[in-house]
């Protein structure tokens, strides 16, 4: 099959052709935060080469892009007790990074998948949708990685939550390679090569596989993809040499991330806890037994207590999180910041305005404090610091309790 002319006003941008099942596929590479790019793309749709248009989103973030009330239609409430918090506050996070990055280069990011979609749309033209969903990328990270990652990667995430400075040449340069995930991740934990297989490798075999799907969906068609630059190479080896049907590496690049062991931190806690507990007792009988208790739920308490008063909350919601916070080590479904942000979008509901103002609110870091919604998602993360702080705190001290009672 021929290849199409390239146009003049993307031939310097890094592009790839392969031709597969007797699809031909144009791999557009394109920087999120380059003007150049968004001419690039307004200049492949112009051409009319292409009967599909492919681009690297899922379609939540096509959503965000493509529809500004999207935010205001969310069921905050629905997403808390789903487990979906620290996923919509990561969300959050990224939406405010983009913001930075947008006001410190003059350019939105995601701008030419935005210019790809519309003008797909526009034409007539079918757009598939070939990124994989976001929330399932995060969890895929998060699930690669053991606990000092986990806690490197949260800590990141919390500060990007309330930063408001520049953001630094090293991250711009990586955007403009091509990837606003890798990115954000990059800023917020360093490089990993866990971060790397779930943010980048594996998103370039999902992207190829459903490629091969919107293929087979128009054979003997043209298809265009718009993604980063990064994933420019990945993206064309994965289309040419993967043997699986595209199905199946769908189904299996999106199962939800499985433990890769048991549960150790959490099964030491709980046993160290017991034991001091136990020892206690046996020392000193239920005088004994029960200071060890009762200095284990006061300290989680106010750890809890006072990470969810850091974050504006209701005095309802302190108590939440000091009743939830000795429990939270023991079952992970009974977090202290879930709790406690509940109670918030309980006793504060956000209207349609806290929605409408969100992306606004979140540039500043006051915002995070002013708009509820921002606030209660706030309020679970740093109850859920508080607690954590506490939890270590609380086990210091009956440590030094049984070490000084051994050593008596």
């Amino acid at each position: 099959m021929t290849q199409p002319p390239t146009p003049p006003a993307w031939a310097d941008q890094p592009h790839a052709f392969v031709e597969r099942d007797g699809v031909h596929y144009t791999l557009l590479g394109t920087a999120h935060v380059s003007k150049e790019s968004v001419v690039a793309v307004e200049a492949a749709l112009a051409s009319a080469a292409f009967d599909v248009i492919a681009v690297e989103l899922d379609a939540a973030r096509h959503r965000a892009l493509t529809d500004p009330d999207a935010l205001a239609k969310l069921d905050l409430v629905a997403a808390i007790q789903s487990g979906k918090a620290g996923l919509l506050a990561a969300n959050l996070a990224l939406a405010a990074y983009q913001r930075r990055l947008s006001e410190q280069l003059g350019v939105e990011p995601g701008a030419e998948l935005k210019a790809a979609a519309l003008g797909a749309e526009a034409r007539g033209l079918p757009l598939a949708l070939i990124d994989r969903d976001i929330g399932l990328t995060f969890r895929r990270a998060w699930g690669r990685l053991g606990y000092w990652k986990r806690s490197m990667l949260g800590a990141g995430l919390l500060a990007s939550l309330l930063a408001d400075e520049k953001v630094e040449d090293g991250a711009i340069e990586t955007l403009k390679q091509g990837d606003v995930l890798e990115a954000s991740f990059a800023e917020f934990a360093g490089q990993s090569p866990e971060l790397f297989e779930a943010v980048i490798a594996e998103r370039d075999r999902y992207m190829a596989a459903k490629l091969r799907e919107a293929g087979r969906a128009h054979p003997g068609r043209r298809v265009l993809a718009v993604v980063g630059a990064g994933h420019l190479a990945g993206l064309k080896a994965a289309l040419v040499e993967d043997a699986l049907e595209p199905a199946a590496r769908i189904a299996e690049l999106e199962r939800p991330p499985v433990a890769s062991g048991p549960p150790w931190f959490t099964i030491v806690l709980v046993a160290f806890l017991l034991g001091g507990f136990a020892w206690g007792w046996h020392q000193g009988g239920i005088e004994t037994g029960g200071a060890v208790l009762l200095h284990w739920v006061m300290i989680t308490a106010i750890g809890g207590a006072l990470g969810c008063l850091a974050a504006g909350g209701h005095p309802l919601s302190i108590l939440a999180a000091a009743l939830a916070s000795p429990i939270t080590p023991l079952h992970p479904a009974l977090g202290s910041g879930t709790f406690s942000a509940l109670t918030e979008a309980w006793v504060r509901q956000p209207d349609y305005a806290d929605f409408l103002a969100l992306r606004d609110d979140t540039r500043r870091i006051g915002g995070w404090w002013r708009n509820r919604v921002a606030r209660i998602l706030l309020n679970f993360f740093l109850t859920s610091l508080g607690t954590v702080v506490g939890i270590w705190a609380a086990s210091a001290g009956i440590l030094s309790r049984l070490l000084g009672g051994a050593a008596g």
